[in-house]
């Protein structure tokens, strides 16, 4: 039932319309003001304008794609009962169409709620809501052509406004996960020149660094600017993460487990997923390596236990599988397998059980093989699907560890015609890479 008092439609500062008075639209810019960099008070702003200001749609639908952001089961119900408040406020088509959005992904129709986002950026290509939204959804789902076409359908449309750098920041990751390289590392370094706090414009140009084997200059672009992105944003733990790849590509290992310790994984750590896999994934690289970690994967592992275990994102459980096999806790390891196989096996539908089955399901029993020294087990999960990593989100960055792990059990397990192939193929895209020539000198 919608409430039957009227209100009146106004103009957010990008000029979409907007039901609420004057007070209300002003709180709901200033949350995204915030959320464009990222920053910790979109979380109260949004809590504010939705609890305050419950007649106001878009609050609510603030505080559900906030929500399903975190990539975690868990927090589905907070979005399900924004979704429900929605109903209960006056819906202009705008708010109607965010409402059908944030169902589809509610639902766990991932790649509908994509599609519902883009369709809403055709009729407003300036709602940065809809644009950032649409943005990360197409990260988690690993779809690179639209993390750069997303944003260059609305580029032009946000021309003149004081926000128009963070889209370019957004534009950056995109033409980086693309393939388009230096263009991305341009829009990047604007993005800066107009924000030097958009903290996913510095991630687009290291990603950028990274993927041509630029690794002073991803050491240089992030140790420089330390105040802007070090602390005090959402995105803080990913950024040094980043550093720490580089660090290591460096075979700074101290430098590798300082940050780690310092700002990836900690006993301060908040235990929410995004950060939890960030740590699998640098401390697995190690693993893959042979380097002691000492006791770091105990508490990781236990943190990952802490969370919700339902499958919800491939992604986040093939993380939680590795920090358990580093922990030694085989057994748990094992249980995200089998759990994963019934969730495959029940063929509910939705976009995560693509992901699993594709990929995600695979790549888990490929790190399970891996700890239990059947190498070539690992391998045949792994090197038949590589080309199609993507299908289970992250970046390329991210999605690297499972190359190197495939690498890494070709090697052990003396399939060194298909590891030199790997280690060519490295090299061809990144010939200064550390890496690739330390695995080379391996082989036979």
């Amino acid at each position: 039932m919608t409430l039957t008092t009227t209100t009146a439609a106004q103009q957010d500062q990008h000029g979409n319309p907007i039901r609420g008075d004057r007070a209300a639209v002003a709180l709901y810019d200033e949350a995204i003001d915030a959320f464009l960099p990222f920053k910790p008070a979109v979380v109260d702003l949004a809590t504010t304008l939705s609890t305050e200001r419950p007649e106001v749609a878009m609050g609510h639908a603030l505080v559900a794609y906030l929500h399903l952001m975190s990539s975690e089961h868990r927090d589905v119900e907070v979005a399900v009962a924004a979704h429900q408040a929605m109903s209960t406020c006056e819906l202009g088509e705008r708010e109607q169409a965010h409402r059908r959005a944030i169902g589809e992904w509610i639902r766990g129709r991932w790649h509908a709620a994509a599609d519902a986002l883009d369709d809403l950026l055709l009729r407003w290509p300036t709602d940065l809501l809809a644009l950032q939204i649409g943005h990360q959804l197409d990260f988690f789902l690993g779809d690179a052509q639209n993390l750069r076409d997303r944003v260059g359908r609305s580029l032009s449309a946000i021309a003149g406004h004081p926000h128009h750098g963070f889209v370019l920041g957004m534009q950056a990751f995109g033409l980086e996960e693309s393939g388009h390289h230096e263009a991305a590392e341009d829009a990047g370094m604007a993005a800066l020149d107009a924000h030097p706090d958009d903290v996913w414009a510095i991630h687009a140009v290291a990603h950028a660094h990274e993927m041509r084997g630029k690794v002073a200059e991803g050491v240089d672009l992030y140790e420089s600017r330390v105040p802007d992105w070090g602390s005090g944003n959402l995105f803080t733990v990913h950024n040094w993460w980043h550093l720490a790849l580089f660090k290591l590509e460096q075979g700074d290992l101290e430098g590798v487990l300082d940050i780690y310790d310092a700002e990836v994984h900690h006993q301060g750590s908040d235990g929410v997923a995004l950060e939890m896999l960030d740590a699998s994934a640098l401390l697995w690289r190690l693993h893959l390596d042979g380097t002691d970690v000492g006791d770091r994967w105990a508490p990781l592992a236990d943190a990952w236990t802490a969370a919700d275990g339902a499958p919800w994102y491939a992604f986040n459980d093939l993380h939680a599988a590795m920090a358990y096999v580093g922990a030694g806790r085989l057994g748990d390891a094992r249980r995200v397998v089998d759990r994963l196989a019934s969730y495959v096996a029940e063929d509910e539908g939705g976009s995560n059980l693509m992901m699993t089955a594709e990929v995600g399901l695979p790549a888990t029993r490929a790190v399970v093989a891996f700890a239990e020294g059947r190498w070539d087990d690992a391998v045949a999960e792994l090197a038949p699907r590589r080309r199609w990593f993507n299908r289970f989100g992250g970046s390329h960055a991210q999605r690297d560890v499972l190359q190197r792990t495939l690498l890494e059990a070709a090697v052990r397990g003396g399939q060194h015609d298909l590891a030199r192939t790997l280690v060519s193929e490295r090299l061809a895209v990144r010939p200064t890479s550390a890496y690739a020539r330390a695995q080379s000198t391996r082989l036979p």
